[in-house]
């Protein structure tokens, strides 16, 4: 077996990283020497001295659901006294005003309510899209899965259905890890590991780009993050559908499991092993949110070339004891101190402004 410093050095010369090499980082490397090969390894994907993020709202539409995910201090079983299902003003004033502050994308997000079908997502979509030129990130896999089930519908369907009324593209929420064992006990009723992937493969087929996401620190095993990025990476090679990866930490406040969680540490390795396992994917983001502005800059040194939304509201990580928040002015702030140029993006990573110069 090769040596960490072996691995990392091919790594940053264009050779894949294998599973059994993603696993020898993950038990072996250093923090220092995992920073260094995913910066050189961002550096040589993003050679310029950009680094973006995007101005958007996360509305989560209703906090009911049937899943009971150990993970989640957000969900309300139904009936409960504060569950909730947003009115059409509600989500209209909230895309109002976060278009007022410059929002390009809105994050449409809700439990897996039990009787929420399809037309219900249809008729909020075009009601929408008739109101405002706003692109719609939205309903993550998760979501897709429990529609389809309810509405008697394939997930190509609905996905059908769900892009004809306008949708633009998928979040990549509801991952989790992707590995089977540790699902099966957090979120046993969620959508299985193949489920999510057969999904965003749908999606893709039908021209929907897609993020992917991996939440971890919850008990999962370094294998099992090491067989959830073989999975992304499988199917990117064969849709080239994913246009991010975002990895972040669990958040345990108010939540069945519970713990510690980790910190910023374990986070950034963990950054650096995405950056460089995922070959294929073009943009890594840094969870400020869930790390804290001076960990998302420092993360920019660790393989991550974009710092994600603004977030003008975040409801489900903040429910977990997570109360991060940063304005536009403080997100490229914080891009500038770390000596790069931010720049304002949209959903699918182009550039919104001219940028400018420190």
């Amino acid at each position: 077996m090769k040596s960490t410093i072996e691995i990392l050095k091919r790594a940053t010369d264009g050779h894949r990283v294998t599973c059994e090499e993603g696993l020898a980082l993950f038990q072996d490397a250093s923090l220092t020497d995992l920073g260094v090969a995913a910066d050189e390894f961002c550096r040589r994907i993003h050679p310029t001295m950009i680094r973006t993020y995007v101005v958007d709202r996360n509305i989560n539409y209703t906090n009911v659901c049937v899943s009971g995910c150990q993970f989640c201090a957000f969900y309300r079983e139904p009936g409960a006294p504060d569950a909730y299902v947003l009115s059409e003003e509600e989500i209209f004033n909230k895309i109002e005003e976060a278009i007022g502050l410059g929002a390009t994308q809105i994050l449409m997000q809700g439990g897996l309510h039990p009787e929420l079908a399809i037309d219900y997502h249809e008729k909020m979509i075009r009601s929408i899209k008739e109101r405002f030129q706003v692109h719609l990130h939205s309903f993550s896999p998760p979501e897709v899965v429990h529609i389809a089930r309810i509405s008697g519908l394939t997930v190509e369907q609905t996905l059908r259905r769900l892009r004809d009324a306008g949708l633009d593209s998928l979040p990549g929420g509801g991952a989790e890890i992707l590995a089977q064992g540790i699902r099966r006990r957090v979120s046993p009723r969620k959508c299985t590991s193949d489920e999510w992937i057969d999904v965003m493969r749908a999606a893709h087929h039908l021209d929907m780009p897609t993020t992917a996401t991996m939440m971890f620190g919850y008990g999962e095993t370094y294998s099992d993050r090491i067989e959830h990025l073989s999975r992304i990476r499988d199917l990117q090679d064969e849709t080239g559908g994913f246009t991010a990866f975002i990895p972040w930490t669990f958040q345990p406040e108010n939540t069945a499991i519970g713990g510690m969680g980790v910190g910023g540490y374990e986070y950034l390795r963990t950054l650096a092993i995405c950056r460089l396992f995922l070959d294929n994917v073009r943009n890594i983001q840094a969870s400020w949110v869930t790390q804290g502005a001076k960990v998302g800059q420092v993360a920019l040194f660790f393989g991550a070339n974009d710092l994600g939304g603004t977030m003008i509201e975040e409801n489900v990580v903040a429910a977990a004891g997570a109360n991060f928040r940063m304005t536009e002015d403080e997100i490229r702030l914080t891009i500038a101190e770390a000596g790069y140029i931010p720049c304002r993006r949209d959903t699918y990573y182009n550039l919104l402004e001219e940028p400018g110069r420190l």
